[in-house]
């Protein structure tokens, strides 16, 4: 299985399991996993750090450069097709970027999404799990 973490989801895997709900946990531990990331997903965690919305045990880069490499998250770059997608979704979508680049991304690749983003989990042209 494909995934792709949502920001709070990535944050919650590390931080707070016990947010995520069992299948998403069952999802992130399942042999056949391969687990991936946005880079937007690094940026919204500094502006989540700089705003004092979440707290690290350490440096932001040294936390997400740790874990992703810890838990052997893949990074999925964004490119052309993705942003093109990020802003021509279908039907109506909130107007978030880094949403519509998450939710893009996962379309795009394939991907389920773990998220806990109601407007995530109603969009109905992406898959999610949650």
């Amino acid at each position: 299985m494909k995934i792709l973490l949502d920001t709070c989801a990535f944050i919650w895997a590390i931080n707070d399991p016990d947010k995520l709900t069992e299948p998403a946990r069952t999802s992130l531990t399942a042999p056949d996993s391969i687990i991936f990331f946005s880079p937007i997903t690094c940026a919204e965690i500094v502006c989540l750090t700089e705003r004092k919305r979440i707290t690290l045990d350490r440096h932001w880069k040294t936390w997400f450069d740790t874990f992703t490499k810890l838990n052997q998250w893949q990074s999925i770059p964004i490119d052309i097709p993705i942003i093109q997608d990020a802003f021509s979704l279908p039907s109506t979508f909130h107007a978030d970027p880094v949403d519509r680049i998450i939710t893009a991304t996962a379309r795009v690749r394939q991907l389920q999404l773990i998220t806990a983003d109601k407007k995530l989990i109603d969009y109905p042209f992406v898959d999610t799990i949650w």
